[in-house]
């Protein structure tokens, strides 16, 4: 394979929840896909705003639903902020974190100190562990001069009981006394899906964002560049999509009805 082939080999970035599975339930046609996609050999990666989870603990989630994948498949916002961090502040910084052990775990991991003794960034994640006295000293903390961050926008996640607070909800007292709205790292952030694709070494014209959500997902993908592919499988269906400005290039009931030997990209599509 010569190494403009490599460059448009074509390859497939897909968010978890609503197309892969719902709650603990495999979604039909989920591991049909993932199979064809190993088979084939394409480049993939599986990606999610969800910053709680480790990518140890989301590789155990698909393999207890009968999907085995390699660790390195996985991309979370916590990884986009760590990540995000070091492109920043490459001789280092220090950070107060509100936010689960996947956040700690990848900020840890790329050498970011996590502290609340004058940190250069107070960072808010998806936690089972957010009180009073920690919004308290976010609060102070970003007042004093910390710059604001959080790793996803999502306002809401599942449950089997039904939605809850996600980190765009946590955010929300912190950002209301402050008067300063944080950045954030996740989808649809095109620097998301920006070092995703550079941990996959894949080029945008050739990539595929898979998902549920047209205002993450599909946005997100339409701003990278990537050709983009909507499945009815979780929380949008056709009479919801055709409400938005823009749309995606494929429609799908669910992964299983994706061929990714026959897709083809919108850099193809366009030259042909």
């Amino acid at each position: 394979m010569t190494h403009d082939e490599r460059t448009y080999q074509k390859s497939f970035i897909m968010d978890m929840d609503g197309v892969v599975y719902t709650g603990t339930q495999l979604i039909p046609g989920a591991e049909k896909f993932i199979r064809r996609l190993v088979q084939g050999g394409y480049k993939f990666l599986f990606l999610t705003n969800n910053s709680y989870f480790t990518r140890q603990e989301l590789q155990d989630r698909l393999r207890g639903m009968g999907i085995e994948v390699d660790e390195d498949c996985f991309y979370t916002s916590a990884m986009a902020t760590a990540s995000f961090l070091k492109v920043q502040q490459p001789d280092g910084c220090s950070a107060f974190v509100i936010g689960g052990k996947g956040v700690v775990e990848e900020l840890e991991t790329a050498g970011i100190e996590i502290t609340r003794k004058n940190p250069d960034y107070v960072i808010i994640a998806e936690t089972e562990e957010y009180d009073y006295a920690k919004i308290i000293e976010a609060t102070l903390l970003i007042q004093e001069g910390a710059k604001f961050l959080a790793t996803n926008p999502d306002l809401t996640g599942p449950s089997l009981r039904g939605p809850v607070p996600a980190c765009g909800a946590l955010v929300a007292p912190i950002e209301k006394v402050t008067g300063v709205a944080p950045y954030f790292l996740g989808k649809p952030n095109p620097v998301m899906m920006f070092l995703a694709r550079k941990q996959l070494g894949v080029h945008s014209a050739n990539c595929f964002m898979i998902g549920d959500r047209m205002d993450t997902d599909i946005m997100g993908g339409l701003e990278s560049g990537m050709t983009t592919c909507l499945v009815l499988s979780g929380v949008t269906d056709r009479q919801t999509m055709q409400r938005f400005p823009y749309q995606p290039d494929y429609v799908f009931n669910h992964l299983g009805e994706i061929d990714p030997d026959a897709i083809v990209s919108r850099r193809n599509r366009v030259e042909n």
